[in-house]
């Protein structure tokens, strides 16, 4: 009982553990760079357009997505004192 109830909380323990990523998208921007490497890849999301992507991806394992999270309407506002 003691092994079934160990392994539940090893696994437990991995899921938790491996779903406490960082946000990956900013919602600011509509186009994201998607990296692939051996060591893993990246998402960058820090592009205006689509051909601002494709230019920066041409040459590297890399492709352009649109942003899921990209919000049209928010706009980044500063306070000014």
């Amino acid at each position: 009982m003691r092994a079934v109830a160990r392994t539940i909380l090893v696994i437990a323990t991995m899921l938790a553990a491996s779903s406490a990523e960082a946000q990956r998208y900013d919602p600011f921007y509509p186009v994201c760079l998607q990296t692939y490497s051996p060591g893993g890849g990246g998402m960058l999301c820090r592009y205006h357009s689509m051909a601002e992507c494709r230019a920066t991806a041409s040459g590297i394992a890399a492709q352009c997505l649109t942003n899921p999270y990209y919000g049209h309407s928010l706009r980044r506002t500063y306070r000014t004192y």
